[in-house]
């Protein structure tokens, strides 16, 4: 899960002197290890996405181990579902709102994950601008569930999540995997995919589901990677 500083440029598309000088003025999230700095492949794709970091496609190679495929976004749409005027009027209600509507097993404690989500959430804001936020958990934790689920949501109203362009969210996907390597893969399409400007639009534009789930299949399709589950 630990990069070095040659490896965070060749994903995020920089020089390493580029990453050296993020390092120097605290904006990147790094661990001095000796003389060396290490980055935690999360964390750092965490923070690529909130500044608008466009990532390699090459990191979906990396988040895959040795042999077999990974569900697509599509999929994990389908098993958390597109949720239109889901409540809230601050950022608490909105995630109750939302752990409590999205598709999960009868056994997860509900009021765990939010508790998770709502802790990372106090650690810094996971809105990315324009309207969107990704709420997840700073450390995946392992749910039993036999897939990842993302569920994208739709709020009735634009509440305050700190976002660094200031403006109010109205469309949150939120992500709960069975395993820290689907977290971080379903993670980086994700991030990889809201940099694409034909899906934001149709994203913010809160189109239908079929609309959404074409759009996002048909730009996976694109995608030079190694398989992943239609």
């Amino acid at each position: 899960m630990m990069l070095d500083v040659k490896e965070v440029a060749k994903l995020l598309t920089v020089s390493e002197k580029t990453v050296y000088r993020w390092i120097a003025k605290n904006e990147i999230p790094a661990y001095k290890i000796g003389e060396s700095y290490r980055f935690n492949r999360v964390e750092l794709l965490e923070w690529a996405t909130a500044n608008k970091i466009k990532v390699s496609y090459q990191i979906f190679d990396e988040t895959l181990e040795t042999g077999g495929s990974m569900p697509s976004l599509t999929k994990a749409i389908n098993a958390g579902g597109i949720h239109y005027r889901v409540p809230g009027t601050d950022k608490e209600s909105v995630l109750r709102s939302i752990v409590d509507i999205i598709h999960l097993p009868d056994d997860i404690d509900k009021d765990f994950l939010l508790g998770a989500l709502l802790a990372r959430e106090n650690l810094g804001t996971t809105a990315l601008g324009d309207g969107i936020a990704i709420p997840h958990v700073r450390n995946p934790i392992i749910f039993h569930v036999n897939k990842p689920v993302l569920a994208l949501c739709f709020l009735e109203q634009a509440i305050d999540f700190n976002a660094l362009d200031g403006k109010p969210v109205d469309t949150v996907f939120t992500i709960v995997t069975h395993t820290v390597r689907s977290h971080l893969h379903i993670l980086s399409r994700l991030s990889y995919a809201l940099h694409q400007p034909h899906i934001r639009r149709i994203i913010n534009s809160s189109s239908s589901r079929q609309d959404i789930l074409d759009t996002l299949a048909a730009f996976e399709k694109t995608l030079t990677s190694k398989p992943v589950e239609d």
